[in-house]
């Protein structure tokens, strides 16, 4: 019988469910993420909680360098 894997796209955690089971009943509590990337591109990725969602969208945003951060630190009002 074939079976279905889903990873955490952020702690790599991994649930299996068999090929006729609903993915709903295996994965509940995890979150799902569609991300389109371009004209019919679209990526899915899988959570299995708020933080692990939460790590990966504050990963994807930019950061503002720590260096650039810290030149005010020197700087006199």
């Amino acid at each position: 019988m074939p079976k279905r894997y889903f990873i955490c796209s952020s702690c790599g955690e991994r649930a299996e469910c068999l090929s006729e089971e609903p993915p709903c009943e295996m994965l509940s509590g995890w979150l799902t993420v569609s991300q389109w990337k371009g004209l019919g591109s679209v990526e899915h990725h899988n959570f299995c909680s708020f933080t692990c969602l939460k790590r990966w969208a504050e990963d994807q945003a930019p950061q503002v360098p720590k260096v650039y951060l810290e030149s005010f630190r020197d700087e006199e009002v």
